[in-house]
């Protein structure tokens, strides 16, 4: 565990992350910046895939939608023309952080599965496989401060649920209703016509998706930044995979789910009067079937 913090302490520099916060942004671009493993590869693909109609010309997605905080650190200049407007960037920065004058969208996900995919994800390129327990990794999750952790930026963000330029989503609604969450994101981006939604839709999906892993499994940040993390050549990170709901709850024992609901509570119910990630769900449900 103490190797994995020092490995994570080193995987952007201040200088990076302060040049991302001072971005100052046209009033088209397009952030997304759900909480880590919430959507954010999924919700890049969609954006450029409308934007661009289907350009696939690319090795690895951050090229085209940097990251944000990040990108100092990847040598990519956050002011450098893009393929197409709207400029678009992913980003992992709360609503108190992240660059004011643009437009967002934010996608949520149970935290308990968010947490899951986070590990895998984590399990042999941040750390051996196997050398730390997924409870112990949980541990770790719950230690963190809110303003670093997922409640901290699910309170924030669901604090602008009613900011017209911000545009609040769910990852399990995308897993049920993938053509209607891109219909919704088109709208929230200016409009397209049936055509190029549909090229969108098809290519934001699991099949197209994993047939290109490889222009999305984050194979520009390994390059940059696994030395400077001291981890070793050939580390493997998948992020497309079928991103299964409920594995959290199957996953993790009644002890650290009920620290994560005690936690959620103390957040997300204090301030927003919200019981559980349910009640965010239908929330949104509400809302997706407004008028």
């Amino acid at each position: 565990m103490e190797e994995f913090l020092a490995a994570s302490d080193r995987f952007s520099t201040d200088e990076g992350v302060a040049k991302g916060v001072a971005y100052r942004p046209d009033p088209t671009d397009i952030f997304i910046s759900p909480y880590a493993k919430c959507g954010t590869t999924w919700m890049q693909q969609i954006v450029h895939g409308l934007r661009s109609g289907g350009d696939m010309d690319f090795s690895e997605i951050t090229e085209v939608v940097p990251w944000l905080e990040l990108a100092h650190d990847l040598k990519l200049d956050l002011d450098a023309p893009q393929l197409a407007r709207p400029h678009a960037f992913k980003s992992h920065l709360g609503w108190e952080e992240i660059p004011k004058g643009g437009r967002y969208i934010v996608v949520f996900r149970d935290p308990l599965d968010a947490m899951v995919s986070l590990y895998n994800f984590m399990d042999g390129w941040f750390f051996e496989p196997g050398m730390i327990t997924l409870d112990a990794f949980a541990d770790y999750v719950l230690s963190r401060p809110d303003e670093d952790g997922y409640w901290g930026h699910a309170t924030g963000w669901w604090g602008q649920r009613d900011n017209p330029d911000v545009l609040l989503l769910a990852y399990e609604h995308m897993k049920a209703d993938l053509p209607g969450v891109v219909a919704r994101v088109a709208d929230f981006m200016g409009g397209y016509d049936a055509e190029r939604i549909a090229l969108a839709t098809r290519q934001a999906g699991f099949d197209f998706m994993k047939a290109h892993a490889g222009q999305f499994d984050d194979n520009l940040v390994r390059r940059m930044r696994d030395a400077a993390c001291g981890l070793p050549d050939g580390a493997v990170s998948n992020k497309v995979n079928e991103g299964r709901s409920g594995v959290g709850k199957a996953s993790l024992s009644p002890d650290i789910r009920a620290a994560l609901d005690a936690r959620w509570q103390a957040t997300m119910g204090t301030r927003h009067g919200l019981a559980s990630y349910a009640a965010l769900l239908e929330e949104l449900e509400v809302s997706r079937s407004a008028p």
